[in-house]
């Protein structure tokens, strides 16, 4: 063997009590899982104490970019991922064309950067994954983004696509698949993509089933109406017959405190009925985006300049104004806003640096403005690139989410600002450490089903997830009695505690807790698509 991992409690990814076994690692792959004290390596790694298990998951993973230009990606090594979903909500930079990525480029700079002499290579999906192909740190899977693919056909109207319109978007996301995404996302709260109806989902969840693929929506609303949004999109899912992942499928804002017990009854009954559904969520109860997510969708109509031309308007900037604080937009999930649970937390022009860190509100007040002015002010002088927290969750329904039959994890975070996110860098290792270890919401061996076997089925990955011989050797050692996230809302890029090692397809990425800067992961691709 070129690695054994000895006498290790093994939490093998199907959610069955843990054993003791040495751990073959040969050529990438686990070559044996056999008695302890059989196997001898060129390496052996002594596990006694430790917990060996599949690599995670992330499941909703916002590293479009990072990934690339910061090939060292420990925030996500560390946690013990070893591979990522990527394309999420609806908005990434596959497929494109040069005025499409121009403006994405814009419009995602809160979420991914627009990192400085970063290059462009790719157009299409296949060659976005041919770039992965060419060396990053952890395994990479990637949805067609349905917003992206809006832009490329109708661009930024809200309007029924026409019959046109809609074939053309059939074909990209066809080829999408066929290049090798897993499957489709939608961002229904962010534009252009929530301009698309009900039955213009259906028809491309048609497509991406037939093709193999599971949609994976950012559904129109996570705070009044969410029933309803979660009730469109299981109906999208059995008129198409695609199967479909409810992204970050928590229950947020005041008006639903305690109602996640009505979400799972509505996931239940269409899982009694025979649908494919699962789930991903984070264990925290703030969420984060960009902050120009929060406007109605009218006034991001058109793109960035009809955009930025409306927040300059002292008429269109009262409407806008009445509609976030009184009745609640669309864009902020249908609850007016409480300034003092958006907090910004990164921005990219150091004269508003001051801001970050600090809830709208409390900035507003220092500044002598009302909370909204300030706002949007911020978002002219960033040209709409900054981010927020919203802290607007509820525990009690974050621990009933995470038990559900479908659940898996996705950590949703964004790698960059000033203050990200703690997520981006410990929704891993918190599962096990506050829900596993401190409140026992979960067992060990369930909850590392939930974070790798059960989120590889949903891949349709046939070879990882799992510690079985003949798979992949994407495999983290953790101790369960000191493993833990270390990443914190004033310091958010700390390295989890309690993970030595973290091995991707067999190399060592995290070796005796140290980051190698091994660059051993790769594409993931649809089983189904040409290459």
């Amino acid at each position: 063997m070129d690695i054994v991992v000895r006498s290790a409690l093994v939490a093998d990814g199907t959610g069955d009590p843990l054993t003791r076994h040495d751990v073959g690692i040969t050529d990438g792959r686990i070559a044996s899982v056999a008695e302890p004290g059989s196997l001898a390596g060129r390496r052996t790694i002594d596990a006694e104490g430790l917990v060996l298990a599949p690599g995670f998951i992330d499941m909703h993973s916002h590293s479009d970019l990072q990934l690339l230009a910061n090939p060292d990606h420990l925030a996500k090594l560390s946690q013990g991922v070893t591979t990522e979903v990527l394309g999420q909500d609806g908005l990434s930079y596959a497929p494109v064309n040069d005025e499409v990525l121009a403006a994405l480029r814009q419009q995602l700079a809160g979420w991914n950067d627009d990192p400085a002499g970063f290059d462009w290579n790719w157009r299409s999906v296949g060659e976005y994954l041919d770039r992965l192909d060419a060396g990053v740190a952890v395994n990479a899977a990637y949805l067609v983004p349905q917003g992206t693919v809006r832009m490329l056909t109708v661009g930024w109207e809200d309007r029924p696509a026409t019959e046109a319109e809609m074939n053309a978007m059939k074909e990209l996301i066809a080829t999408g698949l066929a290049e090798g995404a897993m499957g489709m996302s939608s961002g229904l709260t962010y534009t252009p993509g929530m301009y698309a109806t009900t039955e213009e989902l259906v028809e491309l969840c048609r497509v991406v089933g037939e093709n193999g693929g599971f949609y994976s929506p950012h559904h129109r609303s996570y705070g009044k109406g969410a029933l309803e949004a979660f009730g469109e999109m299981v109906d999208v899912s059995r008129r198409s017959g695609c199967p479909l992942h409810l992204a970050h499928a928590t229950m947020n804002f005041s008006v639903n405190k305690g109602k996640a017990p009505d979400l799972l009854e509505l996931l239940d009954r269409a899982l009694d009925d025979g649908c494919d559904i699962t789930l991903d969520t984070y264990p925290y109860l703030p969420g984060a985006t960009y902050l120009s997510a929060l406007l109605p969708s009218w006034a991001t109509e058109g793109g960035l300049d009809a955009t930025l031309a409306r927040l300059s308007d002292v008429d269109t900037r009262e409407r806008i104004r009445a509609e976030i604080e009184e009745t609640g937009s669309d864009g902020a999930h249908g609850v007016p806003i409480d300034w003092e649970a958006i907090e910004i937390n990164g921005v990219r022009r150091d004269e508003n640096a001051h801001l970050v860190g600090h809830s709208v509100a409390a900035s507003a007040e220092r500044a002598g403005k009302p909370a909204a002015e300030l706002y949007f002010d911020v978002l002219l002088s960033e040209k709409l690139g900054t981010s927020c927290l919203m802290h607007v969750g509820h525990e009690e329904n974050v621990q009933a989410i995470m038990r559900h039959r479908t659940h898996t994890g996705g950590s949703d975070g964004l790698l960059v600002g000033a203050r990200p996110h703690p997520r981006a860098w410990g929704t891993f290792p918190r599962y096990l450490a506050r829900y596993v270890r401190e409140l026992g919401v979960l067992g060990l061996a369930e909850c590392v089903a939930h974070l790798t076997g059960r989120a590889a089925q949903r891949l349709r990955l046939t070879d990882r997830g799992l510690v079985r011989a003949g798979y992949a050797a994407d495999l983290v050692l953790f101790d369960p009695e000191t493993v833990a996230d270390t990443a914190t809302f004033d310091e958010p890029r700390q390295q989890a505690a309690g993970i030595p090692y973290v091995f991707v397809n067999g190399v060592a990425a995290i070796d005796d807790g140290q980051p190698t800067g091994a660059l051993a992961g790769h594409s993931l691709r649809n089983p189904g698509s040409a290459r």
